[in-house]
């Protein structure tokens, strides 16, 4: 039966093909549009690291004195400053932990054949890879002993290793960033993220490093920042030391807690090293507190889809029920027109349930056709998305959920509006068009 009404669509659909291109094409723009704002919004929400966004926190210390305030929700810094990043990574929790902050360098081979660059780097510890999962084509992260003690090392993109390399394997090459040479001893798969993550704070969507170095080095080299610096605090920094030194928030740190115990007993040691610390003159706040959040909280708490962005997906929706009450019309003339016909079809026998059917399975063709093509605008959308800011390449894209979404949501507009068309057509009284004239 569906076969047969399926063929009676197609025939409906070619005797009006010009209001049945109109539908579709309202269908479509409205599809396109909703799905543009949807597709970002979903990417922007998605878990980035779901089979353990559980288990990776983001540790937060309340630093200032009283009566300091900070922008955040719970006054709480978003940030580590550098004394603190480092004690808590030294001390002997037993779990994977890094600092990370962002820099850059002139990347060249100290040769005149190609032209250095500047890339951004991120400055972090052998655990960092670990924690994020991070994908090798060549090699690994450098080892302890490399960070502690050969520390000029460095893992490159694999961008970096085409471009200077031509892809072939550079572990145990040497690159020059700067005016220092570090000897490679990885290269990393592209890591394509939606959401920047790891480093909310200086960008949600800026593209990921290129080049990543033993955090030990930053001290060396007294390497600094590309990344947000606040303090709340007036200090002299007078040099390097008086910034590892001071009371600035600057250091972004991550660990690894694999179990609600690991997450409770990891809790129970920052507020001892508060202790221990406000014992020392530091931490003077008469209520200590610290934040542990893993990484989906971490980007609800950044607020990476903002308001604006559910009010662009809100508003795409009404824009296509506006799509949906002009079908509605274009049905009512569609339908109504076809009035007699029905009525002789009910005179030889067809129920008002076979003539609804009929008419919602030609919609649903309409409907079906017009998600389609809206799959098409929608990705001529996300590419002028795409082509306004190149941080949003990663997120103005379509996964196989929305292109699934899409044709379902087209489907249900064009069964919404076709409802009373549908059951208006099935009233029709058959004895109105079997008068003799």
């Amino acid at each position: 039966m569906l076969l047969h009404y399926i063929d009676l669509s197609w025939r409906s659909i070619k005797n009006t093909p010009v209001i049945s291109f109109l539908m579709v094409f309202a269908i479509a723009i409205g599809i396109g549009i909703t799905m543009t704002s949807l597709s970002v919004y979903h990417m922007m929400s998605m878990d980035p690291i779901p089979h353990k966004s559980s288990q990776i926190y983001y540790p937060q210390l309340q630093v200032m004195d009283e009566g300091n305030d900070w922008y955040s929700e719970d006054n709480l810094p978003y940030q580590l400053t550098y004394q603190d990043a480092m004690n808590l990574y030294n001390a002997d929790t037993g779990v994977l932990s890094s600092p990370s902050f962002r820099s850059g360098f002139s990347v060249h081979l100290n040769s005149p054949d190609i032209k250095p660059r500047m890339e951004p780097a991120r400055f972090v510890t052998n655990a960092f890879f670990e924690i994020f999962d991070r994908p090798f084509i060549f090699g690994a992260p450098w080892t302890r002993d490399d960070q502690e003690n050969k520390p000029y090392v460095v893992v490159i993109s694999k961008e970096i290793n085409e471009r200077f390399f031509g892809g072939e394997n550079s572990v145990g090459k040497e690159i020059y960033l700067d005016n220092k040479g570090y000897r490679i001893v990885g290269v990393t798969e592209d890591w394509e993220q939606p959401v920047k993550y790891y480093d909310l704070n200086n960008g949600a969507f800026v593209s990921p490093e290129q080049l990543y170095i033993p955090f030990t080095i930053a001290p060396l080299e007294e390497t600094g920042t590309w990344g947000n610096m606040n303090s709340w605090k007036q200090e002299p920094m007078r040099n390097y030391q008086d910034l590892l030194i001071s009371e600035k928030v600057w250091i972004q740190f991550w660990v690894q807690l694999d179990t609600d115990m690991a997450k409770e007993a990891y809790g129970r040691f920052l507020m001892a090293y508060m202790e221990d610390q406000k014992a020392r003159g530091r931490f003077s706040r008469k209520k200590l507190e610290y934040g542990l959040r893993n990484v989906n909280e971490w980007m609800v708490y950044n607020k990476v889809v903002s308001e604006d962005n559910r009010i662009l997906v809100a508003l795409s929706f009404m824009f296509l029920m506006v799509c949906v009450a002009n079908i509605l019309g274009l049905l009512l003339a569609k339908f109504l027109k076809r009035a007699p016909e029905v009525g002789v079809r009910r005179a030889l026998g067809a129920s008002k349930r076979n003539i609804f059917l009929q008419h919602i399975v030609e919609v649903s063709v309409i409907g079906l056709a017009g998600g389609l093509l809206g799959i098409f605008v929608a990705q001529i959308g996300l590419w002028g998305v795409r082509a306004t800011n190149p941080n949003y390449d990663a997120l103005a894209t379509m996964d196989w959920l929305m292109l699934l979404a899409a044709p379902i949501i087209s489907l249900l507009a064009s069964f919404i509006a076709s409802l009373y068309p549908a059951w208006l057509v099935c009233k029709t009284q058959p004895a109105i068009y079997l008068k003799s004239q």
